[in-house]
């Protein structure tokens, strides 16, 4: 547990859900939808943002419509598994702002990781170049998103934490 964190109860579940969904929400707005008034719900606010629950607040940006975007899933497999060989590789692309997401993950390969770039060649030249690191990539596939339904920018915290398992 984060230092300073303490145990939610269901009225913390709820402002983090109202939060992640909407976080610009007026404090007087997300005191009614949780069932406080004004005073305590600041507060708790407050307390969950010094805890480490709230990790911080941005918008959501609708790239394209800025311009072409392509996003692609990677897995990747590292042909040592020693400590520091996970280190330096994690350390590495840590770097790469157009990896959005990595995962390291059981089964046949090491890690998952999420590209958005502008398009097949700018990702291969990103490739192109870890592979030029020598960070320990043995071998890697690549999946080029083709059409995304849906995502979803929030966690499905009250279903989480507040239902019985």
């Amino acid at each position: 547990m984060l230092e300073g964190a303490f145990k939610l109860d269901r009225i913390d579940i709820r402002i983090l859900s109202h939060l992640q969904q909407s976080g610009r929400i007026a404090n007087v707005d997300l005191a009614d939808a949780v069932g406080l008034s004004p005073s305590p719900c600041l507060i708790r606010v407050k307390r969950l943002e010094k805890a480490g629950y709230v990790t911080g607040y941005g918008a959501h940006i609708e790239l394209e419509k800025i311009g072409n975007v392509q996003l692609v899933f990677t897995q990747v497999t590292l042909s040592d598994h020693r400590r520091e060989d996970f280190a330096k590789f994690e350390a590495s692309i840590r770097k790469v702002d157009e990896i959005l997401e990595c995962h390291l993950v059981s089964g046949g390969f090491d890690y998952l990781l999420k590209f958005v770039t502008t398009g097949v060649v700018h990702y291969q030249t990103i490739m192109e170049g870890l592979l030029d690191q020598h960070i320990g990539i043995e071998k890697y596939f690549s999946y080029i998103v083709i059409k995304s339904p849906f995502t979803k920018g929030y966690y499905p915290v009250e279903k989480l934490f507040t239902q019985p398992c």
